[in-house]
């Protein structure tokens, strides 16, 4: 982890808020035509003593199509911390524009099961400024202990894309980190996904994620889109809950986005699954693509950590 200085927060910062000033702060630069220096805050931000909701808990289950349980799904927990995570990409000294920003890639190690009744303390920082073919990307990091033992429970990293920001003093474009993918030629697949219209604004309503490009055609236009797209982590929070329940208590779980779901839209899925010498789970690989056209959406993998 790098050195940072802890601001602590005393509530959940509120989504909506974020969101309003966010774009606020994006009139204003754009009026003034300033931008913040090339550097991340050396700050992080900080709740203690969080308590899940059980009744947002049961709904977020129902709609990924996770079973019901009193232990958090690993994506309810980012859902949790996003936030504290968001709250640090609001501040006036982040040198990237919030609205707009593609999450790229996402990590996340679930090291012990969290129940609903848990306490538990969420930090978030940023870190890894670099350079990306098509703009300026970041990885925000979140990290959720226990409030009474201080023990860490989840680790997330979430890679984001600013596209068509370049920032002077950050990699060329053209790096490494924007090398393009294999050929994809689409298996059979396991799942078939229907997505209505309005999967954006169901999963808003779980997860307090209100970013426009989500809930309508008409907002994610303004923001420079043809028609408003699945967030990613709900595709890849109902990928996991597909996976279902061969996963350990502690596990890693990957996924890396490639092209954005529209709505409405289908998606095709297919899970492979490897296991032990002794028939126990060891991981799951899952791939999503649209079936119409064949192009893939996002790859991901959920493995045992030892």
């Amino acid at each position: 982890m790098i050195q940072t200085q802890p601001i602590i927060l005393g509530d959940l910062p509120s989504l909506s808020k974020l969101y309003v000033n966010a774009a606020a702060t994006a009139a204003r630069r754009r009026v003034l035509g300033s931008m913040p220096e090339g550097k991340l805050p050396e700050v992080s931000h900080e709740v203690r003593a969080v308590v899940p909701d059980v009744a947002n808990l049961t709904a977020y289950q129902h709609l990924i199509g996770e079973t019901a349980s009193d232990v958090l799904p690993a994506g309810f927990v980012h859902a949790l911390a996003f936030p504290v995570a968001m709250s640090v990409m609001n501040r006036e000294d982040f040198p990237l524009p919030l609205l707009g920003m593609i999450h790229v890639r996402n990590r996340i190690e679930q090291l012990s099961p969290i129940h609903f009744q848990d306490a538990l303390d969420i930090r978030a920082w940023t870190e890894n400024l670099s350079g990306h073919r098509a703009g300026t990307q970041v990885d925000v990091v979140a990290e959720v202990r226990s409030s009474g033992s201080g023990s860490l429970l989840w680790r997330g990293v979430s890679t984001y894309l600013s596209k068509g920001v370049f920032l002077p003093g950050i990699d060329k474009p053209g790096s490494p980190n924007g090398a393009a993918k294999p050929d994809f030629s689409p298996p059979f697949p396991t799942a078939l996904w229907q997505l209505g219209v309005d999967t954006g604004r169901n999963y808003a309503a779980v997860s307090g994620d209100f970013n426009p490009i989500h809930l309508s055609a008409l907002s994610a236009k303004a923001l420079g889109l043809r028609g408003s797209i699945a967030h990613g982590m709900y595709l890849a929070s109902r990928a996991l809950a597909d996976v279902g329940s061969v996963k350990a208590e502690a596990f890693v779980w990957e996924v890396a986005f490639e092209a954005p779901v529209f709505l409405p839209g289908r998606v095709a899925l297919d899970i492979s699954t490897v296991q032990t010498e002794t028939g126990a789970w060891q991981r799951s690989d899952y791939v999503a693509w649209n079936p119409r056209s064949g192009r893939r959406h996002f790859t991901g993998s959920v493995a045992a950590l030892n």
